[in-house]
């Protein structure tokens, strides 16, 4: 593996606010505050020992603000933009005499405020939406127009993720909830059409007090002070689990606060399975390989049962941090790279390359050797599909195990991390803060009104160019009724807020299947108890380095 920061003029030496591959021709587009998107050629240094390159291809340019997320659809024929001031546009890719060309084919029109995320249904048909105006919204992209709005929030919309099995949409906030939405169709003249529901809401979890005597509840994630605009979460490709960045956890309630991402199994998604710790910064984005890999060996040593191995990453302010199904700690840690915040992650669609875009202008592509990450194998046929045969091959996603605990707090995996995590501490002191380039961000809403009612009042909003998104000045009247609707013994629309100090949701314990193969069928609980061990120090980080795979 061998990558680095490419120094080209990537977006007028203003931040990169996103990027993706696209899922054929596997361009690199990337999206920054000069309101431009740009096409990129990425070619492998691999011949000369060198980090890959990027060559310039095209510019499309119609955006009249910063452009905070773009995705590809599926199939590659369309491009999704979203942009401050609720700009939310579809590109069309048209062929010509000279080539291929972009061209904006429609406005999506409902956004009040900026767009952070957006993600595509599995067809391509449907996107979801989430914004600065506390909202998300499903769109029919055919028509293009609004199905449903999800205006559950209290704050922003940072993230949102949509079911790879078209069963569940997520979206997370700095409210500090994340929503699990089930989609459960109504009937219009003999027609289905798309309901999304509120089934969960993830908030809080318990945890022992010093003397056991006494439980507490902690929030699971960060508040709107969290220093990004962007908290991208993400399904894995079969759908058996969900990633979702911006944790925030504590062991006990004396205890430092841990940055963390959560693992929320498909059986039972009312709260964390998993954590993964995300060092001294919060994590603010997650993105998964596309492509599934073989398993190495045949005792895993990882927390999830599956018959094939997903990668993923996840992306601190200041780090990256590459994950496999089959094993604990992390395959490789990248730091040290950027002046500034990270703001996106991106997989090539053959999972040779993978880019990171930054505040600081640049951006960041690493490259794979071949089978450097594993066997690819094909997932067509394995995915969770209800009331289906499992395939002679592989499991269906749905009978993977997660090993979870049964107490109140989720399993910390063990990071055994290695130099990279060690020496953040060097690598804070190069970050420098965010230029006046940086996301406009918009003043929040003056209050919420009664939640009977259900109305809420928006204040005059003032368009900022800030240097980070923790200097939020939020209004403490929206966070104190934001925190009075998550206390204890509060009911929250299908998923109820537990007394007992668990996360808001589903009420009933996560148990572990054992083995699926056992006639008697009976679940038992583990309790696995990982500690983390120390990491070893390292040199201080220069300007720019050349991360290296870790062996763990």
């Amino acid at each position: 593996m061998k990558g680095g920061t490419v120094q080209i003029n990537w977006h007028d030496m203003k931040p990169v606010l996103t990027l993706d591959f696209h899922p054929v021709s596997g361009l690199l587009a990337t999206g920054g505050a000069d309101y431009d998107i740009k096409l990129w050629l990425i070619s492998s240094g691999e011949a000369e020992k060198k980090i890959p390159s990027a060559t310039y291809q095209n510019s499309l340019s119609y955006h009249g603000s910063a452009v905070n997320i773009l995705r590809f659809s599926p199939s590659g024929e369309q491009l999704a933009s979203g942009a401050d001031g609720g700009e939310l546009l579809l590109w069309m890719l048209h062929s010509t005499e000279t080539g291929q060309t972009w061209k904006v084919l429609k406005t999506l029109s409902f956004h009040r405020k900026d767009v952070l995320d957006l993600e595509w249904s599995t067809d391509g048909a449907f996107l979801i939406s989430g914004s600065v105006d506390n909202s998300c919204i499903v769109w029919d992209i055919n028509k293009g127009s609004v199905i449903q709005i999800l205006d559950d929030h209290f704050h922003y919309v940072q993230g949102v993720a949509w079911d790879p099995l078209s069963k569940y949409a997520a979206s997370l906030s700095s409210d500090r909830t994340c929503r699990i939405y089930a989609n459960k169709p109504t009937k219009t003249k003999g027609v289905d059409k798309i309901n999304y529901v509120c089934q969960h809401v993830i908030t809080k979890t318990g945890s022992q007090s010093v003397d056991d005597s006494k439980s507490a509840k902690n929030h699971l994630f960060h508040d709107e002070t969290l220093p990004s605009f962007f908290r991208r979460l993400a399904w894995s490709p079969d759908g058996s689990f969900l990633l979702v960045p911006a944790g925030s956890h504590k062991i006990s309630p004396t205890s430092e606060t841990l940055n963390t991402a959560y693992i929320f199994s498909r059986k039972d998604l009312s709260r964390p399975a998993l954590q993964l710790p995300g060092g001294s910064k919060p994590v603010i984005a997650v993105r998964f390989c596309p492509l599934a890999f073989s398993l190495r060996g045949p005792n895993s040593a990882g927390f999830f049962k599956l018959p094939y191995r997903i990668v993923f990453a996840i992306a601190t302010l200041n780090s990256l941090y590459i994950y496999d199904t089959e094993s604990v700690p992390p395959i490789a840690i990248l730091a040290g790279l950027h002046y500034a915040a990270i703001t996106d992650i991106s997989w090539s669609p053959d999972a040779r390359y993978l880019a990171l875009s930054s505040h600081d202008g640049y951006c960041t592509l690493v490259e794979f050797e071949n089978n450097e990450l594993g066997f690819p194998i094909s997932l067509s046929g394995n995915k969770v599909i209800e009331n289906v045969n499992k395939s002679p091959v592989v499991q269906k996603s749905e009978d993977m195990i997660i090993l979870t605990t049964t107490k109140d707090n989720p399993v910390a995996a063990d990071s055994r991390l290695t130099e990279a995590e060690k020496n953040e501490a060097d690598y804070n002191k190069i970050e420098t803060e965010r230029t006046e380039d940086s996301i406009p961000m918009e003043t929040q809403r003056d209050e919420i009104d009664n939640q009977k009612s259900g109305e809420r009042k928006e204040g005059n909003t003032t368009k900022n160019d800030v240097s980070v998104a923790g200097d939020s000045r939020a209004m403490e009247t929206e966070r104190n009724k934001a925190d009075i609707l998550q206390t204890e013994g509060e009911t929250m629309k299908e998923g109820e807020t537990r007394n007992d100090g668990s996360v808001a949701g589903d009420s009933k314990p996560m148990e572990v299947e054992r083995n699926e193969a056992e006639k008697s069928r009976k679940t038992v609980s583990e309790t696995k108890e990982v500690k983390y061990a120390k990491p070893v120090q390292n040199k201080p980080a220069k300007r720019r380095i050349t991360p290296m795979a870790i062996d763990p």
